[in-house]
C-alpha cells in the first residue's frame, strides 16, 4: 500500500528525524535525490548532463535550498545553471554552494521576469522550488507569473516534493500552478499528488527515501498497489461452488436504459461471481439472456406489490440502480432492495432516487454508493464546481453525513469510509470516459461484495480492476501502473513496446477483466 500524508503530518515527521541527525542531513539528501532524478531525465532527453541548460526557479523556502544545492550537483557534472531568485530571501548554503562549482544567480527582486521568461522558454531543464508543502492558498507574485512561465519551457519541467500552487494536503488547486513533467517528492507521499486536481499537475511521481518511515502517523490516504488487490480478490479453492462463491443480484436496466443492465451483468458475469441473479421489466431480461445466458433472470410481474424481487431468490449482495429509471416503479424496487440484510451498491438511477428519500439509506445491511461528481452534489447539496475542486473534502463528508462506504469516480477515483484512510485508485485511463463504464464498474464491485469482500474492499478492488482493464483494452498491456499517480513516462518516451492507445466502448472492459484480473 502506497501511503501518503498531510503537510502537517509530514512536518511532524521531518523534525522528529532532524532532531536526531546533524544540521542539514534532510536538505542533503533530499537534493542528492533530486539531481539524480533530474540527471536521469537529461540522460534520457538529451544523452548527457554535460551542456544541457537547467534553470531552477528558487523559493524561500526549505524547497528553494533542495533545488539551490541539486544544482550545484548538476553543476558538476557539466549542466549549465542559473537560479532565479524569486523570494524574499534565499537560503545561503545552497547559493554559496551552486556559486561555488560555477553556477549563476538572477535576483527577481529586482524587475528582470523578461528575462526569466526567456531562461525558462530555452531551458532542457526546469526545476520547480518555489513553494513546497506548506503553501495553500493561491500563488502570489512573483511566483503566479513564474508558475506561468513554466508552461512555455521547452524541455522538461521537475517539482520539488510539490508543484508550486498545489496545496500538498489536499489536491486544490486555487489559481496558477507549475505544471510538472515529473516531481520528486521526499520522505512520504503527499495527498496532493495522488488526488486530482493536484495529482494533473504532478506528472510522474518519483520517491526519494529520507529515513521518515519510522516517523510517520498511520496514513491519511493509501494508494493500493497490484498486490494489495491482489491479496483482497477471493479465489474459488477445492470446495468451491457457485454459492459459496458468491451470488450477486443486479436489479438494473428498464425498456428506456436497456444497455446499462447489459453491461452491469457483464462486469459481474466476468469479475467472477459465482452466480448473477438478473432482475427488471422484460426488454432488459431478454437483451441480457441473449448476451449472458449465464445470468439467472426474473421479470418483475408487479413492480408496485408488497414485495417486486420476492421471486429474485437468495443473494450475498445487491446492485441497485445502472438504468433502472426513476419513477414510482423504479422507487419500489429500490426500497424492497435495500430492505434486504445483504451489503447493496447504490449507482447511478439508485442515486437519484436516494438524493430524493434519504429514507432509503436507513438501514441495518453495509451499503456502498458510487457516484460521480455530479451525483454526489444532489446527495449533499453542493455545487459539483467545488466537488471536483475538493474531491478529498467532498467524499469523506459524504462518508460521514450519509454513513455509507462512498466510491466517487472521477479523473481520480477515491474510496470513502469514516475513521479509515481514504483510498485513491491508481489505474485507468482517461479512455474510460465514456457511456456505460460506470455500470461494468457497479457489475464488478457487486461480485465482490457477494464474495465476501467489505464495501471499502470491494470498492477498492473493483476501481483497480476496471482500470487495469482498461488500460488493456486501449493498449493491450496493464502498463502504467509503476507510478504511483499513474502519469507514465515523464521524459516522454512511451511505451516500450511502442503500443498506441485507441479509443474503448464499456463493453471491452468488461471483455478484457479476465485478463486484468490474470495480470494480478
Amino acid at each position: 500500500m502506497r501511503t501518503a500524508y498531510t503537510s502537517d503530518q509530514i512536518r511532524a515527521a521531518e523534525l522528529a528525524l532532524m532532531a536526531k541527525l546533524p544540521e542539514g542531513t534532510l536538505m542533503g539528501r533530499a537534493a542528492a535525490g533530486l539531481a539524480a532524478v533530474c540527471a536521469g531525465l537529461l540522460t534520457g532527453v538529451r544523452g548527457r548532463v554535460y551542456g544541457s541548460h537547467v534553470v531552477l526557479l528558487v523559493g524561500s523556502g526549505d524547497n528553494g535550498g533542495d533545488a539551490l544545492y541539486a544544482g550545484a550537483r548538476l553543476a558538476r557534472r557539466g549542466a549549465r545553471v542559473v537560479a532565479v531568485l524569486a523570494g524574499s530571501r534565499v537560503h545561503e548554503g545552497g547559493l554559496a554552494a551552486l556559486r561555488a562549482v560555477g553556477g549563476r544567480a538572477t535576483d527577481l527582486r529586482v524587475p528582470i521576469l523578461e528575462q526569466a521568461r526567456e531562461l525558462i522558454g530555452d531551458a532542457d531543464l526546469v526545476v520547480d522550488g518555489l513553494v513546497g508543502i506548506g503553501g495553500s492558498g493561491a500563488l502570489r507574485e512573483p511566483y503566479a507569473t513564474l508558475a506561468g512561465l513554466t508552461a512555455q519551457a521547452s524541455g522538461l519541467v521537475v517539482a520539488v516534493d510539490v508543484p508550486s500552487g498545489v496545496d500538498a494536503s489536499t489536491g486544490e488547486v486555487d489559481g496558477a500552478a507549475v505544471r510538472a513533467q515529473a516531481t520528486v517528492t521526499f520522505g512520504a507521499y503527499k495527498n496532493g499528488l495522488l488526488i486530482d486536481p493536484g495529482a494533473r499537475f504532478a506528472g510522474a511521481v518519483e520517491f526519494v527515501d529520507i529515513g521518515l518511515g519510522p516517523y510517520l502517523p498511520d496514513p491519511d490516504v493509501a494508494a493500493p498497489t497490484d498486490e494489495d488487490v491482489a491479496d483482497l480478490l477471493p479465489r474459488p479453492g477445492a470446495e468451491s461452488d457457485k454459492y459459496r462463491r458468491g451470488v450477486v443480484g443486479i436489479a438494473a436496466g428498464s425498456d428506456r436504459y436497456t444497455g446499462a443492465a447489459v453491461l452491469a451483468v457483464g462486469g459481474a458475469v466476468r469479475a467472477g461471481a459465482g452466480m448473477v441473479r438478473f432482475v427488471s421489466s422484460a426488454e432488459p431480461v431478454r437483451l441480457v439472456r441473449a448476451r449472458w445466458p449465464e445470468a439467472v433472470t426474473t421479470i418483475i410481474a408487479d413492480p408496485l406489490g408488497a414485495d417486486p424481487i420476492e421471486e429474485v431468490g437468495r443473494v450475498q449482495a445487491w446492485v441497485l440502480g445502472p438504468g433502472l429509471g426513476t419513477g414510482a416503479e423504479a422507487h419500489a424496487v429500490a426500497r424492497a432492495v435495500l430492505s434486504a440484510q445483504v451489503p447493496v451498491l447504490v449507482d447511478a438511477d439508485g442515486l437519484t432516487l436516494i438524493a430524493r428519500d434519504r429514507g432509503l439509506l436507513r438501514r441495518d445491511g453495509p451499503t456502498l454508493i458510487t457516484p460521480h461528481a455530479g451525483e454526489l452534489s444532489r446527495l449533499l447539496g453542493v455545487p459539483r464546481e467545488r466537488i471536483e475542486a475538493r474531491r478529498l473534502e467532498h467524499v469523506r463528508r459524504a462518508a460521514a453525513e450519509l454513513g455509507v462506504t462512498v466510491l466517487l469516480k472521477g479523473s481520480t477515483t477515491l474510496v470513502a469510509e469514516e475513521d479509515r484512510p481514504v483510498r485513491v485508485n491508481t489505474t485507468g485511463t482517461p479512455w474510460l470516459a465514456t457511456g456505460g463504464t460506470g455500470d461494468v464498474l457497479a457489475g464488478i464491485a457487486g461480485a465482490l461484495l457477494a464474495g465476501g469482500l467489505s464495501c471499502y474492499d470491494a470498492a477498492s478492488g473493483a476501481a483497480y480492476v476496471h482500470g487495469l482493464a482498461a488500460r488493456l483494452a486501449v493498449r493491450g498491456d496493464p502498463a502504467g501502473r509503476g507510478d504511483p499517480a499513474g502519469r507514465g513516462d515523464p521524459a516522454g518516451r512511451g511505451d516500450a513496446a511502442g503500443r498506441a492507445e485507441a479509443p474503448i466502448a464499456a463493453l471491452d472492459v468488461a471483455q478484457a477483466l479476465p485478463e486484468a484480473l490474470r495480470a494480478l
